[in-house]
């Protein structure tokens, strides 16, 4: 292996560490490391950029598209309106969230899914009197197991089928071809979910995560004759101060929202104030301050038209992650004020102002009515909840299950391929108004098309340079050239890689490499890259691991230690089981 091939390898454990670290974007990583490839010579423009050409990534963006139309049309809401009713025990709640959403993962994009269903869940949960921490993760789990069902069943499989066609140039896997493996997998999976979950998952009650609006939330007036009428917010202080940070202004039966530095002080104001409830005593020490002239109510647990409180929790690709909430500018990035913390279920006390946010911290928020439309898709955030979302288009949610109906038919028929079948569908849902077109281009999540994209072009590096060759050369000689065995480090390799970094950037980076190791081998590469898509979607063990993992952290009040101890097994079991299966339907010998 000559320089090319070292410098290759030496990129990507570069770009595995930088993403692992939590303080890069995946996407800008990869988009880096494709600008380096390709200006240094390694791979040639060409195949620098054929991973924004390729058929799986496109077929990926369709069928978010798709899976919008599903969501905003009320489809999922069927689900939940006809199979949960009023279980009467955990195990009989948690399978009548299984059986559902691991049938709707085999054919959706499983994010969409569990972002609709936590809310539904959610007060479900409120309704039997059982914890959500004894759903929430058993939501997930099932979207995940879901999704090994299908070649559509996550971005991953369709991905990693575009790959392998790009690099062998075979006509890649049928819609169904993943089914022999994922169905007994997923089956005996949530057997094992459903045996095991209900006395190994955290009974915790549903509490308010931010609790009373009285405990974190200070209300103080200005003296009509004082000093400070007239000023500037800035010039009073009022932004400077250590343990709280201004939230609103009532005045005159009006309020000011997300309140700008310049706002001027009139006599009578009603200041609002998020923070540490014990340095009310700061606050009245500044000239001009009295207490709050009202005995009612505070304002923020008023409704309000100007106003609405979100719950938003953020995202691993989040731009805010590692600034304080003074230094991240809520107000003037996103429109919309910090009012509390929440992390692992409970909220962050102290200065409020000083806290460095963290990947799925959920935010207690106050903003525009126009912040949940506009910020929804948005990469910072994983799931968004108010009072008011939009309505959806419950009239045509039938419609939306048949055109997916038809789009899975006729790629499962050979009337289209994968990719026609998912355009058609995706134009589908525009055309009969399941989703807006707005609603569509905000589905696409343009930052795991980049990473995806960027990432054929570090594949294509490892390939062009004979990397891919070593490393095959290095598991084949720790696993003695045994088929299973290799099978078994392929799949672990991969399933370790998901925990540290994107799914589909760990299942593209080890395709070159397992279709190295078959050529050498002499064996077929499909037992090979089936146990590459089981791995990428088979990722329990941590909230950063798989999506709709983060995504049900805050609202199921977890731990990170929760899912440590319920899914570092839940990985082994599903691995050892995935590799089992693989050898008997493949027949493999285990000798």
């Amino acid at each position: 292996m000559d320089w090319q091939g070292w410098f290759s390898l030496a990129l990507a454990a570069g770009a595995l560490l930088m993403m692992s670290s939590g303080r890069f974007a995946p996407h800008m990583v990869m988009m880096g490391v494709l600008v380096v490839l390709s200006t240094s010579g390694i791979i040639s423009p060409v195949q620098a950029l054929s991973g924004f050409s390729n058929s799986g990534l496109i077929t990926v963006a369709a069928m978010f598209v798709v899976a919008a139309g599903i969501h905003h049309s009320g489809g999922v809401d069927l689900v939940v309106r006809y199979l949960l009713r009023s279980p009467k025990t955990v195990r009989s709640a948690q399978a009548r969230i299984a059986f559902p959403v691991s049938l709707l993962s085999g054919f959706l994009n499983n994010t969409p899914v569990v972002a609709t269903m936590i809310p539904a869940v959610h007060s479900w949960s409120r309704r039997i009197g059982i914890a959500p921490s004894k759903l929430m993760i058993p939501l997930s789990y099932s979207a995940i197991l879901g999704g090994t069902l299908t070649l559509v069943g996550t971005s991953t499989n369709l991905v990693v089928n575009g790959q392998y066609q790009q690099l062998t140039g075979s006509a890649g896997f049928s819609i169904f071809s993943i089914t022999s493996v994922g169905l007994p997998v997923a089956v005996i999976g949530l057997a094992v979910m459903l045996l095991v979950l209900p006395r190994m998952l955290p009974d915790r009650k549903d509490q308010q995560k931010f609790g009373s609006m009285r405990e974190f939330t200070l209300e103080v007036a200005v003296s009509p004759n004082g000093p400070l009428v007239g000023k500037s917010v800035g010039e009073a202080g009022l932004r400077e101060l250590e343990r709280l940070y201004l939230v609103e202004i009532e005045r005159d039966g009006s309020v000011v929202t997300a309140v700008p530095s310049e706002e001027r002080l009139q006599g009578g104001d009603r200041l609002v104030f998020a923070g540490d409830t014990q340095a009310i005593s700061d606050l009245l020490r500044i000239p001009g301050i009295v207490p709050s002239v009202h005995e009612d109510e505070p304002s923020l647990s008023k409704d309000r038209a100007e106003r609405r409180l979100v719950e938003a929790a953020l995202s691993p690709q989040s731009d805010v992650l590692g600034l304080t909430i003074r230094d991240a500018r809520f107000r003037d990035r996103y429109g919309a004020v910090v009012l509390a913390v929440a992390r692992g279920g409970q909220r962050v006390s102290g200065n409020l102002g000083n806290i460095r946010l963290k990947p799925g911290d959920v935010l207690l928020l106050e903003a525009r009515p126009a912040f949940v439309s506009r910020q929804r898709y948005n990469r910072d955030f994983l799931l968004i909840n108010d009072l008011d979302t939009e309505t959806p288009r419950h009239d045509r949610a039938w419609l939306a299950w048949l055109i997916l109906l038809v789009v899975v038919s006729l790629a499962a028929c050979g009337v289209m391929t994968m990719l026609n079948a998912a355009l058609s569908g995706a134009a589908l849902m525009i055309l009969s108004g399941c989703c807006s077109a707005g609603q569509a281009q905000k589905a696409v999540d343009v930052p795991v098309i980049l990473t995806i994209a960027a990432s054929f072009a570090l594949g294509a590096a490892l390939e062009e340079t004979g990397a891919a060759t070593f490393l095959a050369g290095t598991i084949m000689g720790l696993s003695q050239g045994h088929v299973l065995l290799s099978i078994l480090m392929v799949y672990f390799a991969v399933s370790v890689l998901t925990e540290v970094v994107t799914n589909n950037a760990a299942a593209v980076l080890v395709i070159p490499v397992v279709l190295s190791m078959t050529t050498v081998m002499g064996v077929p590469a499909e037992p090979f890259v089936i146990a590459v898509m089981m791995a990428a979607s088979a990722s329990f063990a941590t909230p950063l691991g798989y999506q709709t993992n983060m995504m049900v952290f805050g609202p199921g009040g977890y731990r990170f230690s929760d899912f440590l101890r319920v899914g570092l097994p839940m990985n082994i079991f599903i691995g050892l089981l995935t590799v089992l299966v693989i050898g008997l339907v493949y027949g493999i010998s285990f000798y």
